[in-house]
């Protein structure tokens, strides 16, 4: 079937599509690269595939293309979407295209009413300015085990360092990294050249697998993010300074004695396991 479609740059330049630096986007053509995503994102025969930002559908043609059961298109650019709905007449009945903000749904239940039989993955080249609030939004669900069962994405460089840091990389260790491989196992896959895009960006991408975890380390999302939030939001100071930030706390050093953790280290220092005790220590002190 997508051999009926014509080439992507004819599609782009027949709509008069360009990217728009104030939605993030940067169309991805290169096929190989396209493909190499497609391919982290397998098997793909039994799966829906849930795309953010597809723009004219580069990507996701080749979802389709390597046999995904179902493609759910999510798109805010009302520009791209007679390009995506001439890929849904290329593979009938196996690309739903929505358009909307995906900063505004509720993706258990999105995904529940269109998803097929088998399991859901999100795949996406998502569009750099929304891409990390996407992750936490993914990362922070309620319900875990969540509706997914792995996600490969595209990021800055930068973020995708960050997605996979641990206090040995002190640098580029915050919370962002705490949330992701609390609840997920992540790791970097490949990066991206600037050329592969157009227009092409002035940073390199990577793309990046999360899976995960079925039993991620005891303690409430709400608590972790609260923690995290007032200990790297002053990162150069120590935790018993730090987390006085934190609402009905008030000197944090009980807080840190039941956790188990130094008050002269700094939020850097500590792993994810040490975080989750803290969350633990402050739900119990809410309660």
């Amino acid at each position: 079937m997508s051999g009926d479609l014509p080439p992507l740059r004819e599609v782009v330049a027949r709509h008069g599509l360009s990217a728009k630096k104030s939605l993030g986007q940067n169309f991805l053509f290169d096929l190989n690269l396209t493909g190499k995503i497609a391919r982290a994102a397998g098997p793909l025969d039994e799966a829906t595939i849930l795309e953010i930002g597809p723009g004219p559908g580069g990507l996701t043609r080749t979802l389709l293309a390597q046999g995904a059961k179902k493609v759910i298109a999510v798109e805010r650019d009302d520009r791209c979407l007679a390009a995506l709905e001439e890929i849904a007449g290329a593979y009938p009945g196996r690309l739903e295209v929505f358009a909307g903000d995906a900063l505004t749904l509720d993706y258990p239940a999105f995904v529940a009413e269109r998803a097929t039989e088998g399991p859901v993955r999100i795949c996406a080249n998502l569009p750099y300015n929304i891409g990390t609030q996407l992750l936490t939004t993914w990362l922070t669900l309620d319900a875990w085990p969540p509706f997914y069962d792995r996600l490969v994405l595209m990021f800055q460089r930068e973020v995708a360092e960050r997605i996979v840091a641990s206090p040995r990389e002190r640098a580029d260790y915050g919370r962002l990294g705490v949330l992701a491989n609390w609840r997920c196992a992540t790791r970097i896959l490949f990066d991206v050249p600037p050329s592969a895009f157009t227009p092409p960006p002035k940073i390199t991408s990577s793309v990046v697998e999360l899976r995960p975890r079925s039993a991620p380390v005891p303690c409430e999302v709400k608590s972790l993010e609260a923690v995290t939030l007032a200990a790297f939001g002053q990162r150069r100071k120590m935790l018993r300074q730090a987390l006085k930030s934190l609402p009905g706390v008030g000197d944090p050093a009980p807080l840190l004695e039941e956790a188990g953790i130094a008050p002269t280290r700094r939020a850097e220092e500590i792993d994810v396991e040490g975080f989750c005790a803290l969350a633990r220590a402050f739900s119990r002190r809410r309660a």
